[in-house]
């Protein structure tokens, strides 16, 4: 995924705390954009996102982003979804722009 965006050449950061007092950290974040990127790592055999309890966290989370102005894009490895990420975040970014 970072390869893809460096290959657009955006700025990112990795591990962006994007609330003042939680914790909660996006994978990457497009600063400028308001645009967070996250990596669900369903097809591990031990993660805590895939618990009702880290599921319910991940919900808390998401919406805490959207509350605060973020826009969420969310990934997984199977079946190549990550592969879409250069075209989402180029409607994206035209939606923001109010080009669409």
């Amino acid at each position: 995924m970072k390869q893809i965006l460096r290959i657009m050449k955006h700025d990112f950061k990795e591990e962006h705390r994007f609330h003042p007092v939680r914790r909660f950290k996006f994978d990457i974040a497009l600063v400028e954009y308001k645009i967070a990127i996250e990596y669900e790592g369903l097809n591990s055999v031990k993660s805590g996102h895939t618990t009702a309890l880290g599921y319910t966290k991940d919900c808390i989370k998401y919406n805490l982003a959207t509350l605060c102005g973020w826009r969420v894009l969310r990934y997984t490895a199977i079946e190549d979804n990550y592969k879409n990420m250069m075209r989402d975040i180029i409607d994206l970014k035209k939606l923001i722009d109010g080009r669409v």
